[in-house]
């Protein structure tokens, strides 16, 4: 499981036109899962995640977490974080999760996070959608829960 984590200042996710999910300060996740992930892969990779200290406190460090914030959190599903760029010049997406695997991955993640206390929206699976980000710093991370074994 691989998210790319950005810290902002607001994002939003529309879908066909019609915003479906907004956050002011906090975290933009950009999710992909791959077909070995589990259960164990969404655990870890929330809890590293929302504790991740990445704000800034008084004096300017990086010295804060989501929560000494009060920030939310935007999850987008993208499969094309899994993308293989190896070969030729289209990329292809085979270490990408099918659907019936990914979707419950991915609403399992969500739950953690919100079980976590943390106002979590999201966007529609496998949808189309614009993402919208301010980012802040700018201040962007790849976490793989395959570096974190």
């Amino acid at each position: 499981m691989k998210a790319v984590v950005a810290n902002v200042k607001h994002a939003s996710v529309t879908v066909e036109g019609e915003v479906v999910g907004k956050i002011d300060r906090g975290l933009l996740i950009l999710l992909g899962i791959t077909h070995t992930d589990t259960e164990a892969e969404v655990a870890k990779l929330a809890d590293k995640v929302t504790g991740l200290r990445i704000f800034k406190d008084e004096e300017g460090r990086t010295n804060k977490g989501l929560s000494d914030v009060g920030g939310d959190i935007l999850v987008i599903s993208q499969f094309t974080l899994y993308a293989n760029c190896r070969h030729g010049r289209r990329p292809d997406f085979l270490d990408a999760a099918k659907p019936d695997l990914a979707i419950p991955l991915y609403e399992s993640f969500v739950a953690k996070c919100r079980e976590k206390g943390f106002h979590t929206e999201t966007g529609v699976f496998g949808a189309y959608m614009q993402v919208e980000s301010c980012n802040d710093g700018p201040f962007t991370l790849v976490v793989d829960t395959a570096d974190l074994k």
